[in-house]
């Protein structure tokens, strides 16, 4: 599944094509509580169709309806970009469903050939971070490489934002609790790899959206070169494959590396790693094992949203202790007097 932003960005690329009056609407500051975060983006067409979202949906309902009354380029007095701001007065915040207090800050665009837009969504697949800046008075953009995480910056005279690949996934075996990760991750947004040789595994594996390759997992790790978009997870339970795709992952930028399998075994693959295979120290240290924040966890599928949850806080910068993983979880859970966890059950 793609992710919004090239979701968007080739929906408006579509539309212009077939001829379509198109408007890029960006958040480009928020004040207070706000719904989406800055650099979020939407597409409207002259038809009032969107892709993509700024708020709640009032905000969307008025410029569908502006767009629909009016027409792009009346909206943007001589196709020039346009900044809006919503939820000024309590009276704005109430009739566009903004939270209390929240004010956002948009740029409307009309999509032109000097938007790039087929440029900027070429790098995205590519994999590459990228700087546009919008000139404000000409309607014309620039691309010049950059960092994915970037804020956007808005002033009197361009707006400055930052795009970057899609979070990917690379998924060491073929299997039910494989099949189930993917789909949380496919939901997400997420782009996926799974990778087994195994044939007798891969013969009845398949899944609309995954990539699915034969080769061992060290090849397929230095291929890719993970990058800090990318999570690498390994779930074979067989060091001959585990391992070998853990080895290159461990040096590579990966934002995440994980295995599972039990605390005891976790920490025979650290040892071993080390030992044999002189992984450093400070490399092991970031090697998730036992993957997955703790929930109790028992099926395939609630083991895979364990895993899932823990890859999602690391990707939107959530570390711990703010969310327990699975080895501290166990620890906690096993250690705590059963009376204790009657009551605990109970309150709840």
């Amino acid at each position: 599944m793609e992710n919004l932003d090239t979701l968007v960005l080739r929906t408006a690329l579509n539309w212009h094509a077939q001829g379509l009056q198109v408007m890029l609407v960006t958040v480009a500051r928020t004040w207070g509580s706000s719904p989406r975060p800055p650099g979020s983006l939407m597409a409207i067409n002259g038809r009032g169709e969107t892709v993509g979202s700024v708020s709640g949906g009032c905000i969307e309902d008025d410029l569908i309806h502006r767009i629909r009354e009016e027409g792009v380029q009346a909206v943007c007095a001589n196709n020039l970009p346009l900044v809006l701001r919503y939820g000024i007065s309590a009276d704005q915040a109430h009739r566009f469903g903004l939270p209390c207090g929240g004010t956002v800050e948009l740029v409307l665009e009309p999509v032109a050939a000097h938007s790039r837009l087929n440029e900027l969504l070429l790098a995205c697949e590519q994999r590459r971070c990228v700087e546009r800046t919008l000139d404000l008075q000409t309607g014309h953009a620039s691309l010049q490489a950059g960092q994915y995480d970037g804020l956007p910056r808005l002033d009197e005279h361009k707006l400055v934002t930052y795009l970057g690949p899609q979070a990917r996934i690379i998924v060491i075996g073929a299997s039910d609790l494989s099949r189930y990760l993917c789909q949380f991750a496919l939901s997400l947004g997420f782009a996926v790899i799974v990778c087994d040789p195994r044939e007798e595994y891969r013969a009845s594996w398949q899944l609309p959206g995954v990539v699915v390759s034969q080769e061992m997992p060290d090849d397929l790790i230095l291929r890719l070169q993970p990058d800090n978009r990318t999570a690498v997870i390994a779930l074979t339970h067989d060091p001959k494959l585990d391992d070998l795709a853990l080895i290159d992952a461990l040096q590579s930028n990966a934002f995440y590396v994980g295995a599972i399998g039990s605390r005891r075994n976790s920490q025979q693959r650290r040892e071993r790693l080390h030992v044999h295979f002189d992984i450093p120290e400070s490399a092991l240290q970031s090697l998730h094992g036992p993957a997955g924040l703790y929930i109790g966890s028992k099926t395939p599928a609630e083991i895979a949203l364990s895993i899932m949850a823990e890859i999602v806080a690391l990707k939107n910068g959530i570390v711990q202790p703010a969310s327990t993983p699975v080895v501290l979880g166990k620890a906690i859970y096993e250690n705590q007097p059963q009376q204790e966890m009657n009551s605990a059950v109970c309150a709840i």
